[in-house]
């Protein structure tokens, strides 16, 4: 890109904006979409009714929320396009996870390589151990200029501190139940469902089966109080979650996502 210089680095750049603004999933794909966004019942709350106050009182330390228009993201959705982030980061390494509730084993591979042939969707009868997921094992010395143009929720918590983890997955993957510390999850591009149990009621799942192999064969059998909380964010929601509470999530199409972590 450098060898264009910064006047055709804009243009380039101008080009890729206008072919995001025509295809607004950001050339990540549709065609192998799941379609059962499932229930909400998670509080939707947008920036015009809910205060910094009601957060901490509310939700910070109690239950999930779902936050609409608390920031503006366009130019870090922009740049998580398809052709943009495969113009910037082609030639970078990016460590894979699997995605089991332990993440046993670690993969190198070329980010090319991840989107154009790893990034595939999932049949509910494939094992965590055997579905490769780019998230959280970011280099952030060369995913710094991306992670300084994303605009993080503004209800911090007292005495914490954010830090990022992206990622980028395709329809059908996902990450059985587990838990850690607060945090909030954004989806850039594609729709991610999402399933929540307090820290006291424990879910119950095999942690080498995926969330679509659950969604598929327990969720269906569950009793009405051993239901989870539920509800599918896409671009411009976030979802927050307290301390130590299960979660699981399942891509309902390829999808591009960033959680803020606030330990």
């Amino acid at each position: 890109m450098a060898r264009f210089g910064k006047f055709g680095r804009l243009c380039f750049l101008l080009l890729l904006f206008r072919l995001v603004e025509l295809e607004d999933n950001g050339g990540w794909g549709l065609d192998s979409s799941l379609s059962d966004e499932g229930d909400c019942n998670v509080d939707v709350r947008d920036v015009n009714s809910i205060t910094y106050t009601e957060f901490i009182h509310n939700y910070a330390y109690t239950k999930p929320v779902i936050l609409r228009g608390v920031t503006d993201n366009t130019k870090f959705r922009f740049l998580c396009s398809k052709a943009s982030l495969l113009s910037e980061y082609r030639d970078k390494i990016v460590r894979l996870s699997t995605a089991n509730t332990h993440s046993y084993r670690k993969v190198d591979v070329q980010f090319e390589e991840f989107v154009k042939f790893l990034l595939t969707p999932q049949s509910e009868d494939t094992l965590g151990s055997d579905t490769l997921y780019f998230f959280g094992d970011n280099n952030f010395t060369e995913w710094h200029s991306l992670f300084g143009e994303y605009k993080a929720p503004p209800y911090g918590l007292p005495h914490t501190s954010p830090a990022y983890s992206f990622g980028i997955a395709g329809a059908g993957t996902g990450v059985p139940f587990h838990w850690h510390g607060p945090g909030y999850s954004e989806v850039i591009y594609g729709r991610k469902r999402w399933f929540l149990y307090p820290p006291d009621q424990s879910p119950e799942f095999h942690p080498n089966h995926t969330t679509l192999s659950w969604v598929k064969h327990s969720y269906p059998n569950l009793e009405i109080h051993n239901k989870p909380l539920e509800c599918t964010i896409r671009p411009g929601e976030v979802l927050y979650f307290p301390d130590r509470w299960w979660h699981a999530t399942l891509n309902l199409d390829v999808s591009v996502f960033i959680s803020t972590f606030l330990g």
